[in-house]
């Protein structure tokens, strides 16, 4: 299984983090969420808004297109990039990955948990 690479995220995760045998199929949302790697993610995964934006420094190639959705809502995040995508729709597939959360988000109304 690959292995998913989070950059240091001052807030979401500051020591970074490397996440042994990350399932395939599974998108990286859900494994950052099951592995305590708190990234917001207001509609609850459901590919309608833009809070779990990550931009892929290594293994974009490896990952499916995007949707014509997901690329739409793409084009409203903040510090968009052209390895830019929606952590709720990109399923992790063969290739390691390394991921950097953006500092910022747009979400308005952001839940303290």
């Amino acid at each position: 299984m690959p292995k998913l690479t989070v950059l240091p995220h001052p807030d979401v995760c500051p020591e970074g983090a490397v996440i042994e045998n990350a399932p395939q199929g599974t998108s990286i949302c859900r494994v950052l969420l099951d592995n305590h790697i708190e990234i917001e993610h207001a509609c609850e995964l459901s590919c309608a808004c833009t809070t779990c934006h990550v931009i892929v420094r290594e293994g974009f190639g490896s990952l499916e297109d995007a949707t014509d959705d997901e690329e739409d809502l793409l084009d409203k995040a903040w510090g968009l990039s052209p390895t830019s995508r929606l952590s709720c729709q990109a399923r992790i597939a063969q290739a390691d990955l390394t991921i950097e959360i953006p500092k910022y988000t747009i979400n308005h109304a952001k839940e303290e948990h």
